[in-house]
């Protein structure tokens, strides 16, 4: 029996491009060729497609440096108006992806005709394919971001149990196209997180100190690991001497917190 209040799923899939063990030919930087080949102009294709002249120039020198040969040819001239022109070979690649690429959303749509599970379960398993060496990964959603000219501050909201703030470039927040209501996965390793007693009372410059109970812990000759639950149901794992372990006299059960720098925290994309 068909349940009218499912909600409508559609499946999303991108196509990416590797040279050895970088992958240099994703959709943004794919889309990047394509509007250099519209336009002719570096500042435009990057307004076209959203970009920051700065970071057009970055994508730019990365796809030539990770290519066996040039694939775009610049040109300097006019009032920050580089001129840009794709060399034979990248015309050849960005038409090939463009052929892909359609291929594959064909495809993708009539996977999504198979109705996989409802949306919670389908954003479970996109989380769970996520690999990344850090101890620490987070889901949540961008609830603020706020500029300056070269850095950025992101906040990412964990359901509503909790907020992480983040600390990067500028231009990563305009290459990952984090604005607000975007999901994101923050990543923390486990060496960057301090673990605290008494954190109630004392004054830390870092932005982030999550509150929790000490579940886990596990000491080595030198160093120790040590997992705490969030009230959220959420755990976190930070590494320490075992000689803080000791100093600090740390318990199962005992009330402590996460302390950890904007800067340490990494963000990815779902999307």
């Amino acid at each position: 029996m068909s349940d009218s209040s499912m909600p409508e799923f559609e499946l999303a899939g991108s196509i990416w491009f590797r040279s050895g063990t970088q992958n240099w030919g994703n959709p943004r930087r794919m889309a990047l060729l394509a509007a250099i080949r519209e336009h002719g102009s570096i500042s435009a294709a990057a307004r076209d497609i959203g970009l920051s002249y700065k970071a057009a120039w970055d994508a730019i020198d990365t796809i030539n440096n990770l290519s066996d040969e040039t694939l775009i040819e610049r040109s300097t001239g006019g009032q920050r108006g580089g001129g840009a022109m794709l060399t034979p070979k990248a015309i050849e690649i960005l038409e090939l992806y463009e052929h892909l690429d359609e291929v594959h959303q064909r495809f993708m749509k009539r996977l999504s005709r198979a109705r996989p599970g409802s949306e919670q379960t389908m954003q479970v398993l996109q989380n769970m394919m996520v690999q990344t060496s850090a101890r620490n990964n987070f889901i949540g959603t961008v609830s603020d971001v706020t500029l300056s000219q070269i850095s950025a501050e992101v906040r990412l909201s964990i359901g509503e149990q909790f907020e992480i703030v983040s600390s990067v470039t500028r231009e990563s927040v305009e290459t990952l196209g984090l604005t607000k209501g975007v999901r994101a996965l923050a990543f923390i390793k486990a060496s960057s997180i301090i673990i605290g007693t008494d954190c109630g009372t004392a004054r830390m410059s870092a932005r982030n100190i999550l509150h929790g109970k000490i579940v886990h812990l596990q000491s080595e000759e030198v160093g120790a690991e040590v997992g705490l639950e969030l009230p959220s149901g959420h755990r976190i794992a930070a590494t320490i001497t075992s000689e803080s372990m000791q100093r600090l006299k740390l318990t199962l059960g005992q009330d402590a917190c996460a302390i950890f720098k904007a800067s340490s925290v990494l963000l990815g994309t779902l999307d």
